[in-house]
């Protein structure tokens, strides 16, 4: 019996937020992949309880098919840590400062990477909007700080909108980023161990590719971008300055906005992009020649624990102490 055969694989789906849907379609569809890769395979649905869930399963490796909040954020990743099971996907601190946006565009900043001017609004603070918001005008963008699936995201046009899309964003997280709007093609990067696999860019007639674009229709998909070859090379170049500044590992969809003129923009880093079939992160490693199963599994390979790469530390001997005596 092979290795792969006696592995028990733990796909982690559902989960607490507002974005569980969407998760268990990409850990079914992971699940079907990897038992047609001839791997044992346990449906586990996270939420409350989620300790008691993992050790009653028994797995080896814990495939993470949760998305948003408590799944996305390191938080899942600390407790897999903490009980020894490799998971795939970024590690603890790659994973939140991902998910943490007014964070990831400090980090982006410092790297010389442009994005979005912008402020996070704790929903503790919505008084305060007009004298954060000052001169950064409208049309601006305004989305929940630590969220994802362009859940609670809106486009404000006047000022009577923004406190209203503000809160409604706060209840995600109980933050909102708002930022400039930049108009512009959106274009991804696929990124896998480090390694660029391609771009893709979502065309679409709607303002923003909002939830209802995303899900339900109403977008094309061009691989690659229409753009010229060098600038989807620098492109995707930032994408992986992007992902390094964060310390991100495994699959990661990196987002841009491209302006007709002006720089492209990063938008945010994606440690765990959308796994179904006809995901964005999918459709790009067809194109790049690797199957969705293919793809699973070099996803799979890549399962490991942070703490495995820490090293113990020197044993320093104790000095003898010299006691010091009066002449």
């Amino acid at each position: 019996m092979t290795e792969q055969a006696t592995r028990r694989i733990g796909v982690l789906m559902g989960g607490w937020g507002e974005e569980r849907d969407v998760s268990m379609k990409t850990g079914e569809a992971l699940a079907l992949a990897l038992e047609a890769n001839g791997h044992q395979v346990a449906r586990l649905f996270a939420g409350p309880g989620l300790d008691t869930t993992l050790r009653e399963a028994a797995i080896d490796v814990a495939f993470l098919a949760l998305h948003g909040r408590m799944g996305e954020d390191g938080r899942v990743q600390g407790l897999l840590e903490v009980m020894g099971i490799p998971y795939t996907g970024s590690g603890v601190l790659g994973s939140a400062l991902a998910m943490n946006k007014g964070v990831a565009k400090k980090l982006f900043r410092q790297h010389n990477l442009a994005t979005p001017t912008g402020y996070v609004v704790p929903a503790a603070r919505l008084a305060e909007v007009p004298a954060l918001h000052a001169d950064l005008g409208f049309p601006c963008v305004v989305k929940p700080a630590s969220s994802g699936s362009s859940v609670g995201l809106t486009l404000v046009h006047t000022r009577q909108q923004l406190e209203p899309a503000i809160a409604l964003a706060c209840r995600f997280g109980g933050e909102a980023l708002v930022e400039r709007y930049v108009k512009g093609r959106e274009v991804t990067v696929a990124l896998l161990d480090g390694v660029v696999l391609g771009s893709c860019e979502v065309a679409h007639e709607a303002s923003l590719f909002d939830t209802t674009t995303k899900y339900d229709g109403g977008a094309t998909y061009h691989l690659p971008p229409r753009l010229p070859a060098t600038r989807v090379a620098n492109i995707e170049q930032m994408a992986l300055t992007a992902a390094r500044a964060l310390g991100t590992r495994g699959a990661v969809r990196v987002d841009f906005i491209v302006p007709e003129v002006g720089n492209e923009v990063v938008l945010e880093v994606n440690t765990l992009p959308g796994m179904t079939r006809t995901s964005l992160f999918p459709k790009i490693a067809r194109a790049a020649g690797l199957s969705f199963e293919a793809l699973v599994e070099r996803i799979l390979k890549g399962a490991t624990l942070e703490g495995g790469q820490l090293h113990e530390a020197p044993v320093v001997e104790p000095r003898p102490m010299v006691e010091a005596h009066a002449s």
